[in-house]
């Protein structure tokens, strides 16, 4: 048991409680109580945490990421988003398990130490000879504490169909489709609390044929699990998409039953008016990566639109290659320092930002029954703000203060009742172990693309 005493709460429950000044109960892993006023100290054994200065908000969740690319972070930084790809591809040939594994544990710590609980991790590279790079990333996500959505991604379509990658760099479709589904009952849990589960994410339609698309959308509702890719990140793509389908990309994902509850897609800059309608009435989720945008000038995204049309939006870093702070955090300014530059000040205000960043993409991950909120019977997954000093003094509000403030450090992030990180350090692995293996790795990849 924890009990978390004398802070500010913001609960993100659909009523939007507040209390300024509060406590959260923790038992057995989950919310038994939230309120305001002193806690009540339990008879049985507990942890007491004076929390006063402090700020608790349900733990942050990142819809979108790719992990494996903390080992190639800095490189083609001015870049257009084909022109990056095309840099890039190269040095990921050099991917294998030891190299995901370090640059995942260390994307992870990153992601933990700026108030994430669960990361939806999209990995699309399968070089042949690279080991079992998806266990790897598993076995990271078990290693640092946080949940992990671990997305079984894939590219059938290389340079001699038409696509992006090169031929050596992706699968066979039949194979793809295999290895995916062993994924799902290797990895998979239905539980509510499930530190890992798996979801089915061919890469984007200029690297995946029709066939991987449509037989990736038959497998995942055959076992119950969510589906992701790639959509209308830029320009280029939608040139190509109308090009080869006559068709934009959301017209061409709704062909191929790539719309509905149980998808979501990445990035979504590029939507006209008709296409923001069906992603709303599909109830289709949208990640929203502003800082990962911003980098490759990609464009601002439709949010306020597409929250108003119903959809789902959360947010998502994105690769480290194209976000190299990888922190989860920003994102919520960044998130709103775009909406209003598209729509002005009133597009985003900083508890809708919170929201996005929390119940927001548990709704987008299928989630929202037991994460993204504090309400008591959900899963204890809380991050706990330090809002004392000088960075915030004067604040009154600590949700702006969280939001609009320099990102401030954590007190304490709990995932599931456990722990993972105090005072803003890393308690299940050395963040010097992993800077050292994320620098090895780094280095083996670079060097075997020269």
């Amino acid at each position: 048991m924890i009990v978390l005493d004398r802070c500010a709460v913001s609960t993100v429950d659909q009523a939007g409680s507040e209390h300024a000044s509060g406590h959260v109960v923790i038992e057995n892993g989950r919310i038994s109580s939230v309120s305001s006023g002193p806690a009540p100290r339990p008879s049985e054994s507990h942890t007491y945490v004076d929390a006063s200065s402090c700020l608790v908000t349900p733990g942050l969740i990142n819809t979108h990421h790719h992990l494996y690319q903390w080992a190639t972070r800095g490189l083609a930084t001015d870049a257009t988003l084909f022109e990056w790809l095309t840099t890039l591809y190269p040095v990921w040939r050099g991917l294998d398990d030891t190299v995901t594994h370090a640059a995942a544990s260390a994307g992870l710590a990153r992601l933990a130490l700026t108030g994430c609980t669960l990361a939806a991790d999209h990995h699309y590279v399968f070089p042949s000879g690279g080991g079992d790079v998806f266990d790897a990333l598993v076995s990271a996500g078990r290693r640092i504490g946080i949940r992990l959505e671990a997305i079984r991604g894939s590219m059938d379509r290389g340079e001699s169909s038409g696509g992006l990658p090169p031929d050596n760099l992706v699968e066979d479709t039949e194979a793809a489709l295999v290895a995916t589904e062993q994924a799902i009952g290797d990895h998979h849990s239905t539980a509510d609390d499930a530190l890992v589960r798996v979801a089915v994410g061919p890469c984007s339609p200029f690297s995946v044929s029709k066939e991987l698309m449509t037989g990736a959308a038959s497998l995942a509702r055959r076992h119950g699990v969510r589906l992701h890719t790639h959509l209308a990140e830029t320009l280029d793509e939608e040139e190509q998409c109308l090009a080869e389908n006559g068709c934009t990309p959301t017209e061409y994902a709704e062909q191929l039953g790539w719309l509905g509850p149980d998808v979501w897609l990445a990035h979504t800059v590029h939507l006209n008016s008709g296409a923001v309608k069906r992603l709303g009435a599909t109830r289709t989720g949208s990640a929203h990566c502003p800082t990962s945008n911003g980098r490759l000038g990609t464009g601002i995204a439709p949010v306020r639109d597409l929250l108003d049309a119903g959809a789902p939006v959360g947010l998502g870093v994105d690769g480290a290659a194209s976000n190299e702070d990888g922190g989860l955090v920003v994102e919520l300014r960044s998130a709103l320092y775009q909406a209003r530059q598209r729509g002005g000040p009133g597009a985003l205000d900083a508890r809708k930002a919170l929201w996005m960043g929390t119940m927001g993409g548990a709704q987008v991950l299928g989630r929202a029954d037991s994460l993204g909120s504090i309400e008591p019977g959900k899963v204890a997954d809380l991050a706990v703000w330090d809002l004392s000093g000088m960075n915030y003094a004067g604040i009154a509000d600590p949700v702006a203060a969280l939001v609009l403030g320099t990102p401030p450090p954590l007190k304490l992030l709990i995932v599931g009742g456990e722990v993972v990180v105090r005072d803003g350090v890393l308690l299940t692995a050395s963040t010097d172990d992993l800077a050292r293996d994320l620098s090895a790795a780094s280095a083996k990849l670079q060097e075997a693309a020269r």
